[in-house]
């Protein structure tokens, strides 16, 4: 974001270049301009932030279609912090990065871990969250990641679950979803047998009616790119405004208040080592 435009220099400067030419003829010495009540303040810093609305508990939508959850209350904090005000859009995960690019908004907040692809890309901040990925599966049947040659498994595409999928176990019968709510749809419907999914909002899921007769499947998962961050495009001077932000929110407990609130836990360390199972 930049300063407000100084439209009073515009204006003044052909001024100014007159009344020096008038001085010159009359051999007078021309008046000093008064640049102090022409300065113009900072406009406050607007910052439009894309997420992806059905990524229960990080971002979502209610029965009346407002954006909530962990990332949104996080966001609030962040933008009340640096006196910023902040517009957030719902977006298409497949549209998140190109949107971004394209300058259709200033930054992304959606679940998104911190990969060296992605990287190459856009720029991060530090990071605001860690988790592993699941494999969830119906109570009562063994499968587990062993098993997965040849069974058709659901994941969100483009996430560190899908890639997950793909680079560890490519003989799977792999299926690509653009949501994570269209992917539990095959699940219980009895489309794929088994989900691989992120720990935090697969577990939350599973918390829900429709999650009711599933399960984790063995251990948490875990790779290098369990961390998550707010992407920026390359370069952008947001990034270090967000980084200060977020570095004051945890000083001062908000982050932590935060976190707490939907994840029983008040750091991100003690998240990762939250149950993996529902009650």
């Amino acid at each position: 974001m930049t300063s407000s435009t100084k439209t009073k220099a515009r204006w003044l400067a052909p001024l100014s270049a007159a009344m020096l030419m008038l001085a010159g003829c009359s051999n007078g010495s021309a008046p000093e301009e008064n640049t102090a009540a022409d300065s113009a303040t900072d406009a406050p810093l607007n910052v439009k932030i894309a997420t992806e609305s059905s990524y229960k508990p990080f971002s979502y939508t209610d029965a009346d279609g407002k954006l909530i959850g962990y990332e949104i209350e996080l966001v609030d904090a962040l933008c009340t912090q640096m006196n910023a005000e902040c517009e957030l859009i719902s977006q298409d995960w497949d549209g998140l990065i190109p949107g971004l690019n394209a300058q259709k908004f200033d930054a992304v907040i959606a679940g998104m871990s911190i990969t060296p692809e992605r990287k190459e890309v856009v720029e991060f901040t530090d990071p605001y969250f860690h988790t592993g990925i699941i494999l969830i599966g119906k109570k009562g049947d063994d499968i587990s990641v062993a098993d997965l040659a040849g069974q058709p498994v659901a994941s969100q595409r483009s996430t560190v679950s899908s890639q997950y999928l793909q680079d560890e176990y490519p003989d799977a019968d792999i299926k690509l979803y653009d949501t994570q709510d269209n992917a539990y749809l095959d699940l219980t419907s009895g489309r794929v047998r088994a989900m691989m999914s992120d720990k935090v909002t697969g577990i939350d899921w599973l918390k829900t009616e429709a999650g009711q007769n599933y399960e984790v499947k063995g251990d948490e998962i875990s790779t290098e790119e369990d961390a998550m961050g707010i992407a920026f495009r390359k370069g952008d001077p947001l990034v270090a405004k967000f980084n200060t932000a977020l570095a004051e929110i945890k000083a001062d407990g908000t982050y932590d208040e935060i976190t707490s609130s939907y994840f029983g836990t008040s750091t991100t360390a003690a998240a990762q080592e939250a149950e993996t199972t529902a009650n």
